[in-house]
């Protein structure tokens, strides 16, 4: 370990992303909670495959990723979709990656398109392509405070298509809680006289307890 580095972790000592014990990015206890295994769920008639649960620590590691940067929780919500892909067996020259887009003032907030750069890794480990096709078109609330009928109301219309798609789209959000945001995803993947020619699944690293 070179000084800088040595310095670094003295000032800045690595904390577990689920926990904040000191230590590793992860603790054994925590990473017995964030252990990939495969979810299959239907909504809104959209196959939905999840690799883990939302549980507490994995909505701390998903935040750690999202909100902080961090890039060892990067790395571990990227194992756990490149998992859920690989049961899954995609077929890599049929297959497209479409990331969940964000709104500008979220990428401006994380200094990133937080989905696409992960989908981004995710396709050079994969081989399979990505297709950055939707933007966020209109002002949205944060969904996270919104019950289900909220959040449909909020997301609705709010994707447009930036480009025409072909191929089996998968498409790639972090957490899937009401299927409310992977719904809009699909209606605009199939708007504006464009079709996706094939199907339409989606890849999610959580998927949470539906809300009422």
């Amino acid at each position: 370990m070179g000084t800088f580095a040595e310095v670094s972790q003295l000032l800045f000592p690595s904390r577990c992303f689920g926990c904040q014990r000191l230590g590793l990015s992860i603790c054994s206890d925590c990473r017995s909670n964030w252990h990939p295994h495969y979810y299959k769920g239907v909504f809104d008639n959209l196959n939905v495959h999840s690799a883990l649960l939302y549980t507490p620590t994995a909505s701390r590691v998903i935040l750690a990723a999202k909100e902080s940067g961090e890039k060892g929780a990067d790395e571990l919500v990227i194992d756990a979709m490149v998992h859920v892909l690989a049961k899954k067996s995609f077929d890599t020259s049929l297959s497209r990656l479409v990331p969940i887009p964000s709104s500008k003032a979220a990428q401006r907030r994380r200094g990133r398109s937080f989905i696409v750069d992960l989908v981004s890794q995710i396709s050079d480990r994969t081989g399979i392509p990505m297709v950055d096709c939707l933007q966020v078109s209109r002002k949205v609330m944060d969904q996270s405070g919104l019950h289900r009928d909220e959040r449909a109301t909020n997301l609705a219309g709010a994707f447009s298509l930036t480009s025409q798609v072909r191929g089996d789209l998968i498409l790639i959000d972090d957490v899937v809680t009401t299927g409310a945001t992977l719904k809009e995803a699909v209606r605009a993947v199939n708007s504006q006289g464009f079709h996706a020619v094939g199907s339409v699944s989606a890849v999610t690293a959580c998927v949470a307890q539906p809300l009422r």
